[in-house]
């Protein structure tokens, strides 16, 4: 690792052990908490639900610490999950020494670590999340020869009390800056910290919704990463949410990603950035455009694009966001900088130009060409996604597109190049399938596509089970219809799922 590279990296144990997160060892470990004056270590794993849980230890000896870090520690898995039986539920969390980092809400100094979950027989807890995802990504590698990376676009609205100062314009808060974007300094709080606990940030930004409802001043704001190895886009995502519940505790405000906040507007998305690469480069363009593979995994994405929702949208809510003119797809298509397509393909750095030397008249030298940011965005998911399962789902249909004979010809036949919503392409619109409108619906294109899923045991049987289930206990078959213009019932299902995800 680059010297600059360590003093510029805000992860405190990155800087103080001068390697990257990737090397860290048990004995770097121990040393950091010797030498900086840590008293307690965290073990934290993500539940059934999402949310990551914890499990305190007071360091009072070496030999205890060396314990703890070599050996883990036993938990309760009946309680963590609806699929372990109590009769048998003992499972090991072993800790992960590459996701350790400082934390920075504690007022005792502690360090946290993440931990995958072992059985009683010292294997990885194969209907665990965060080893689907693992076992997803290593299939892949080894079918395709290519890394998998992905990030997140993390929405969200910070709800507080209405002032009359700067009331912005509604629904036209898209990088409003302060006095205008009242938690503009929540945002960046949440940034900074993020970035200390080894999220790689891109950047942050106030988003489209704004407004004022019931004596409250709802304010919406985007978070967005840099792609990384699936496996650690995951965690970023599961980390950063509990960075931004616990600034909402800190500020006296509510922090919801609730897919859909009130009737009429901007939702909340989670979209999915991928990239692929070959020796450390991306390979998502040629010399013009986005490369073949790029089309392959979009051909992909769009064949299992149904049954992944069950993965990306797993609420009622979910699905009074994926309406017409919300920003948000409703058919299955992909296009260049189309923000009304499934898959779009973001402006990219393709065309090899000098702007910052015509921006800036002074600068003396030619700036290089420096490949490797174009991306996909999946923009189906929401806040509600269980993002293990998701981004093992997104990458087993990347790699269906890879494998796919006819791969190229339908990702032209799938290809649009205008607003779908708009009532002059109708007749485009009407030719395109449709994403599922309800859970339910997305649990029977879940339950068509299982086969596919629980290829090479990635999902195991009971965890399709359990997705179908749970999707389907909604009853939510004729929810839009039933709910079209009760408003108050909409506000009923909004609480009820402000805080679920």
């Amino acid at each position: 690792m680059r010297e600059y590279e360590v003093t510029l990296n805000p992860n405190k144990l990155v800087r103080f052990l001068k390697k990257p997160a990737s090397e860290f060892t048990r004995h770097d470990i121990i040393r950091y908490i010797e030498e900086n004056g840590i008293e307690m270590v965290n073990f934290r794993y993500a539940g059934e639900d999402g949310k990551l849980k914890t499990l305190n230890f007071v360091i009072t000896s070496r030999d205890y610490l060396e314990s703890i870090l070599a050996t883990g520690e036993r938990v309760d898995g009946s309680s963590l999950f609806s699929y372990v039986e109590a009769a048998s539920s003992d499972l090991y969390v072993i800790p992960r020494f590459s996701t350790a980092f400082v934390n920075p809400f504690s007022e005792i100094p502690s360090l946290d670590i993440l931990c995958s979950y072992y059985t009683g027989e010292g294997k990885p807890l194969e209907s665990a999340p965060e080893y689907i995802l693992k076992k997803a990504h290593t299939e892949f590698k080894k079918a395709t020869g290519l890394t998998f990376k992905a990030m997140g676009e993390l929405e969200f609205y910070v709800v507080g009390v209405s002032d009359v100062m700067y009331q912005p314009q509604d629904q036209k808060g898209y990088n409003n800056s302060k006095p205008f974007a009242k938690w503009e300094d929540l945002r960046k709080e949440a940034m900074n910290l993020m970035a200390q606990c080894g999220c790689k940030i891109k950047y942050g930004h106030s988003e489209v919704g704004n407004f004022c409802s019931r004596g409250k001043y709802f304010e919406q704001h985007e978070i967005e990463f840099q792609p990384v190895e699936a496996e650690d886009a995951a965690d970023q995502i599961i980390i950063a949410k509990w960075i931004l519940r616990m600034l909402g505790q800190k500020h006296g405000v509510i922090i919801s990603f609730a897919p859909k906040i009130t009737v009429g507007k901007a939702g909340s998305g989670l979209h999915i950035h991928m990239q692929l690469e070959k020796d450390n480069v991306n390979i998502m363009t040629d010399e013009y455009s986005i490369s073949d593979a790029a089309r392959k995994i979009i051909a992909g994405l769009l064949d299992k694009a149904k049954a992944l929702t069950a993965f990306g949208n797993t609420v009622p809510l979910s699905y009074l966001r994926l309406v017409p003119h919300q920003e948000a797809p409703t058919n299955i298509c992909w296009g260049d900088t189309n923000r009304s397509a499934l898959v779009r393909v973001p402006l990219g750095w393709i065309a090899k130009t000098n702007m910052v030397k015509d921006a800036n008249p002074f600068e003396r030298y030619d700036v290089p060409y420096i490949p490797g940011k174009q991306t996909i965005e999946l923009r189906t998911p929401d806040g509600s996604a269980d993002i293990y399962h998701l981004l093992a789902g997104i990458i087993m249909a990347a790699q269906y597109g890879l494998e796919m004979e006819n791969a190229l010809e339908r990702a032209k036949e799938l290809f649009v190049d205008v607003n779908i919503f708009k009532n002059e392409n109708k007749d485009k619109a009407i030719a395109l399938e449709h994403l599922p409108v309800s859970c339910s619906e997305s649990a029977d294109a879940l339950f068509k596509e299982r086969e596919f899923f629980e290829k090479n045991n990635i999902f195991p049987k009971g965890t399709i089970d359990r997705f179908i289930s749970q999707l389907k206990s909604y009853k939510d078959s004729n929810l839009s219809e039933e709910l079209f213009g009760k408003d108050e019932e909409i506000q009923k299902l909004v609480e009820k799922y402000l805080h679920h995800m």
